[in-house]
């Protein structure tokens, strides 16, 4: 795990989602509408919900946005009907690369995510063609600069709430859960009031692809942005280790 400074991939993400709120909170409104639909508009009875909310304040959403958010979900009783889907695919190099999305129309998403792929010389796979090369963890990140207190303390107060895994990185903390665990670690470091870069459920990859030729990260970016500017898709998790940028 050490080594790969997944907080710069992370702020990077972040500086990038920073240009384009509008897309972050189209991809949160579409999950809080997901999550009230499957589980109710009270976050005490729907930790799916309190999970959602956690990632929404994790990315500055107004508190009165997510509230309209859930009472349009709770109140509409034609609310548009999204379906979860996942595409598994690769990418130069034999970079392998999983697309979530949630859509109302499968057909445009199916069409949207093959273009992006083969734009960028890649080509969508079957499922569970990639996903074995990944495994599924809750991921905590929180910033070294937000976080002032004790290193030992904040892994105990982690592994006593279930955490599975406590790393200290350059310039982060990451702690790992099963899927499962996630809410509960989030809710005591809460409790504690520690601020989190990011709390939610993602794919790690067991190894990564090293892309050095210029045309081969040109390649990948070009599938990257073209994912990234499809309202219907949610996350991308790839293996791919691109230089950093200068």
């Amino acid at each position: 795990m050490s080594g790969h400074s997944k907080f710069a991939n992370i702020k990077h993400k972040k500086e990038k989602n920073d240009a384009a709120k509008g897309k972050i909170f189209t991809i949160i409104g579409r999950e809080i509408a997901v999550a009230v639909k499957e589980g109710g508009p009270d976050p005490a009875n729907n930790s799916k919900l309190r999970d959602v909310i956690a990632k929404a304040k994790s990315n500055n959403m107004p508190n009165d946005t997510i509230e309209r958010g859930i009472k349009k979900a709770a109140g509409d009783a034609n609310a548009v009907n999204y379906v979860a889907i996942t595409y598994e695919g690769y990418g130069p190099s034999g970079t392998a690369i999983i697309v979530n999305a949630l859509t109302d129309n499968k057909n445009r998403t199916a069409a949207n995510v093959r273009n992006a792929f083969t734009k960028g010389s890649g080509n969508v796979g079957t499922t569970g063609c990639v996903s074995y090369m990944f495994d599924e963890k809750g991921q905590i990140i929180i910033d070294k600069e937000a976080y002032t207190g004790d290193a030992d303390e904040l892994m105990m107060l982690a592994l006593d709430a279930g955490a599975e895994d406590f790393s200290d990185e350059e310039d982060s903390f990451e702690i790992l859960t099963a899927p499962a665990d996630i809410s509960a670690v989030r809710e005591a470091l809460e409790k504690e009031n520690i601020p989190m870069v990011q709390a939610e459920v993602t794919m790690i990859p067991q190894n990564y692809v090293d892309l050095t030729a210029e045309e081969d990260i040109k390649q990948f970016n070009r599938i990257m942005d073209l994912l990234d500017e499809d309202d219907d898709v949610q996350d991308v998790f790839h293996n791919a280790n691109l230089p950093e940028e200068e």
